[in-house]
């Protein structure tokens, strides 16, 4: 079975096909991509410190049919071989996943085909099979931690579609303290990636920044008042006048470290209460090295492992899509008469609903 996946939930633009074969043959799941093709819209957005609606809308609309071509002619697969297709239907962008969900609507009633709304997190939260590090994957149950700028998760897997919500932010995703913490030091939107850079050169000890609820005894996060920390140390720089290079470097490597170690503390305390030996790291902040270097070393302190996904899946992107539908169309044994089209999209989807 080739599934098309097409993601347009927020700033990316992804399309990708998979073949079910090789998972359902028990091979390596990242045999089954065919082709991929990703346009990111970051310097469209940076002017204006982060992502515009309409602005993304419109741009996924010019972008989704040249990428649908790029990736049958990497695949070299016609149309007519895709078996079925799997868009985004939240949560996310409304006007964003109205275009995807349009456009995957449209093929499948054109080639009658069958289609499947796949939730964003999801595919994010399974992308981790997808890697390729000659070691085994991820066995169910494990633990989940989705951490990106729209959200902080964890979760307890059980199986596919079997999610249950252990824990998440009470206020800002980590993703999103990350971007405004770079704003404060002067960086670009989005500035996760120049801020975890910006850390490596940086001093311990310098700044002793909180870590919020890092003992409240369950398993939610809070990164506000982390960002205000930051924002009252920017603040007492500039009316000193020490608001310097080395400055932004220390305070960034105190953000990066409380953050971490938050998330990490949080993470393993998951692992401990539920009994999972396996937990996955998903979403953007997924890619930051000071974080995977932080979980692996106190998983293996603790006799579990970590699972990531290839840093290329860490962001949005059609492949984790098409692999999420793919899994859900075996488990409803690809019969069309289940699976009813329609313009529905759910901007705001709780994956454990």
């Amino acid at each position: 079975m080739i599934v098309l996946g097409i993601e347009t939930s927020c700033d990316e633009t992804g399309l990708a096909l998979y073949d079910s074969r090789p998972w359902e043959q028990g091979q390596p799941a990242h045999l089954g991509v065919l082709g991929q093709a990703l346009h990111s819209q970051i310097e469209m957005h940076q002017d204006y410190g982060g992502v515009v609606p309409e602005l993304a809308s419109r741009d996924h609309i010019r972008r989704v049919i040249p990428l649908l071509k790029r990736v049958l002619k990497e695949a070299n697969c016609p149309i007519e071989a895709v078996d079925a297709i799997a868009y985004t239907q939240g949560p996310g962008l409304a006007g964003a996943l109205l275009v995807g969900s349009a456009f995957a609507n449209a093929l499948a009633s054109s080639l009658k085909k069958p289609i499947i709304g796949v939730h964003h997190l999801e595919g994010h939260l399974l992308s981790p099979l997808l890697a390729n590090e000659g070691k085994r994957g991820p066995e169910f149950p494990f633990i989940a931690l989705l951490v990106s700028g729209g959200h902080t998760q964890l979760m307890l897997v059980n199986g596919i579609g079997q999610y249950q919500l252990l824990g998440e932010t009470v206020d800002d995703a980590a993703g999103e303290a990350f971007d405004k913490t770079a704003k404060l030091l002067g960086l670009d939107y989005p500035g996760g990636a120049a801020l975890s850079k910006l850390a490596e050169g940086g001093q311990r000890g310098r700044f002793e920044l909180p870590r919020p609820m890092l003992h409240s005894g369950d398993l939610d996060f809070s990164f506000s008042g982390l960002k205000t920390a930051v924002l009252n140390q920017v603040k007492k720089a500039e009316a000193s006048n020490t608001l310097n290079e080395n400055f932004r470097r220390d305070i960034a490597f105190a953000f990066v470290e409380s953050l971490v170690e938050v998330i990490t503390h949080k993470a393993m305390n998951a692992l401990d209460k539920t009994g999972c030996h396996d937990l996955v790291l998903a979403g953007g902040v997924g890619a930051n090295r000071q974080l995977r270097a932080a979980l692996t070393n106190m998983a293996h302190q603790k006799g579990g492992a970590v699972h990531y996904p290839p840093l290329e899946l860490c962001t949005d992107n059609g492949v984790m899509i098409a692999f999420a539908g793919t899994l859900r169309l075996l488990q409803k044994e690809f019969n069309p008469s289940n699976l009813q089209g329609g313009f529905d999209i759910k901007p705001r989807w709780e994956l454990s609903s």
